[in-house]
């Protein structure tokens, strides 16, 4: 397998949900999600999903779910069975070959983030 970056969302201001995203992971041992927070106004809200997807039954089982995040920041998910579990930042798991990146914000002001992927 290949170490590679893929952009999931790109940076834009957004204050709505917008469409879940599937990855490959191509065999990946290890996942890294970095959600880069650049702006926001007023006081939103905004968790990010990472689930398990098959899209032969596009069905999603969620592995991990990041707390809200609320401010400018620089957020780091992980997911590899190599790693201790901890709550709303590492799940410890093996990295399935899709995943499935949801979003969900809290309110509608507005927020701007950009969400990549680090296959290791």
């Amino acid at each position: 397998m290949k170490k590679a970056s893929i952009e999931v969302f790109a940076s834009e201001a957004r204050t709505a949900t917008p469409d879940p995203e599937v990855i490959s992971t191509q065999g990946a041992a290890a996942l890294y999600v970095i959600v880069e927070v650049t702006a926001l106004a007023a006081t939103p809200s905004v968790t990010f999903a990472f689930n398990l997807y098959d899209p032969v039954t596009e069905t999603a089982v969620n592995l991990l779910t990041s707390a809200a995040v609320t401010t400018v920041s620089s957020n780091i998910y992980k997911i590899s069975p190599a790693l201790t579990a901890a709550a709303n930042l590492v799940a410890a798991e093996h990295v399935p070959q899709n995943v499935q990146v949801v979003p969900t914000h809290g309110d509608a002001d507005s927020i701007t983030y950009q969400v990549s992927a680090q296959l290791l």
